[in-house]
């Protein structure tokens, strides 16, 4: 049965019209992420079509966690200076930066992850499945499978936002670009933590004077 409250959650995340929503899901029996593909690939998402307008404009945050032992710098894009200064913008760009200090991911989007970098990842996946002692056969299909929880983790766009967990950062961004009417982006981020690279010692002070005194 497709309610009101699904429509109006499927319209929330897509700018799509009422009467669409509502047939989009028809369509899907309900299935919400069915729902939003079908959407999309039919051109009626109203975020969709924004996605390849410019975002030039936007705003860079800077964020500090609890005591300082984290930092944030990310940028993240809209098309207008008039939208970079709403409150609806610039909460978003905060919640971005939070969800960089608390997940600490190291890329955006998924595109980004070196080709090396999920080669190396599908050989400690390939390795695993056969130690687990699956069929050959079915071991690919599970290294792409297990990729997902991969990109779920280091792909900002794809792991699930702090504040809510029944949405992706994805979906937040999402929604935000049909309550604001404009293409929203995140286009780069850094990240920094106290000691972080840093080798620290293994012996203490104390450690260090009874070396000392042996001498």
């Amino acid at each position: 049965m497709i309610t009101a409250g699904m429509v109006k959650e499927l319209r929330e995340r897509t700018g799509a019209g009422m009467m669409d929503c509502k047939k989009a899901l028809s369509e899907t029996n309900g299935d919400m992420e069915k729902a939003v593909d079908f959407l999309r690939e039919n051109g009626l998402a109203a975020a969709a079509k924004k996605a390849s307008r410019v975002a030039s404009e936007g705003l860079v945050e800077a964020y500090i966690h609890g005591s300082g032992r984290i930092g944030v710098l990310v940028e993240v894009n809209c098309e207008t200076d008039f939208v970079a200064k709403t409150d609806d913008f610039k909460s978003l760009v905060r919640d971005i930066a939070m969800q960089i200090a608390a997940a600490n991911p190291s890329y955006v989007a998924r595109q980004e992850v070196p080709e090396e970098i999920l080669n190396h990842e599908r050989e400690i996946l390939r390795a695993q499945a056969l130690n687990e002692g699956k069929p050959a056969h079915i071991v690919e299909k599970m290294i792409e499978g297990r990729l997902k929880k991969f990109y779920e983790e280091t792909c900002l766009l794809e792991q699930t936002f702090i504040k809510d967990t029944d949405k992706t950062i994805t979906q937040l961004i999402t929604e935000r670009v049909a309550k604001i009417g404009e293409n929203i982006s995140v286009r780069r981020f850094t990240r920094y933590q106290l000691g972080e690279g840093i080798e620290k010692k293994a012996n203490d002070f104390a450690a260090e004077v009874m070396a000392a005194v042996k001498k």
